[in-house]
């Protein structure tokens, strides 16, 4: 079974790279920022990190696929990266620190693409985290100053916390009632939003979260950070993996009640 251990150095290597570019343009009084076709917005920042890294990927690991959230797909065969080169860019052109660079590996398998090596990181938090499959979940700043993460043992709803980024996607698809159902079963909720609550998931700090509508480079780091730090992530359907458009994650325990809430339909 291959150990990924050379490709979570070079995720971290990509990461690098990625913060260098992102940091060197946070809250520039001349930042560019475009709306794209699905009315959200991009900077010149979200392109610049995702050319970097793919310049990076072409030198050391040509054979790859890459799948970007600005550029799309390049390459084909069994291994793909994935990028997102800023994950909450509405917080980034408006000085919000919680952002952050999402970078995933998948490989093919009988069951379809899985990743199998991720990693979120945080410049202006300070914060980054990582996974390889078979690996376990770490915090730190690097592969030498980190720290095992795992997921919470709460096992009644009525003592767990729970994430969300907002209400608006709930509402479109019909699940609002169910998700407010959710709230107010739960001990705490917060609207983090974007990347952090799995992260927090991971980390224990976090019982639950979920998204009712993203797409696999939101979602594909994050997966497996989780799971290594022995937690659940699926689609609101049940399907393991970031392949639903949509995400579940906990801490484990919780998982079956989570999905049950949140597919209530109005």
């Amino acid at each position: 079974m291959p150990d990924y251990l050379d490709d979570l150095r070079l995720a971290h290597v990509l990461a690098d790279a990625a913060d260098a570019a992102t940091m060197a343009r946070f809250k520039a009084l001349d930042l560019k920022v475009e709306t794209k076709p699905d009315m959200t917005p991009v900077s010149e920042a979200d392109k610049a990190a995702e050319e970097v890294v793919r310049g990076q990927l072409r030198r050391a690991r040509p054979r790859d696929a890459v799948l970007g959230e600005e550029y799309g797909v390049e390459g084909t065969g069994p291994r793909r990266w994935v990028i997102d080169p800023i994950d909450g860019t509405k917080n980034y052109v408006r000085g919000v620190p919680v952002w952050a660079t999402l970078i995933s590996l998948m490989e093919a398998g009988e069951g379809g693409f899985r990743p199998v090596v991720g990693l979120v990181s945080a410049p202006a938090l300070g914060r980054r985290w990582w996974a390889a499959e078979g690996h376990g979940a770490f915090t730190g700043r690097s592969l030498t100053s980190a720290s095992r993460i795992h997921a919470s043992g709460v096992e009644r709803l009525a003592d767990a916390s729970f994430a969300y980024s907002s209400l608006t996607g709930w509402e479109d698809q019909g699940r609002l009632n169910g998700f407010l159902d959710l709230t107010r079963a739960v001990w705490r909720t917060r609207a983090y939003g974007d990347f952090w609550p799995y992260m927090m998931v991971a980390e224990g700090a976090v019982d639950i979260c979920a998204e009712p509508e993203l797409s696999l480079w939101d979602m594909a780091a994050n997966a497996i950070i989780v799971t290594e730090a022995g937690g659940t992530f699926t689609g609101l359907d049940g399907r393991p993996g970031p392949h639903s458009g949509n995400a579940a994650a906990s801490n484990g325990p919780l998982h079956e009640e989570l999905l049950g809430y949140l597919n209530q339909r109005d």
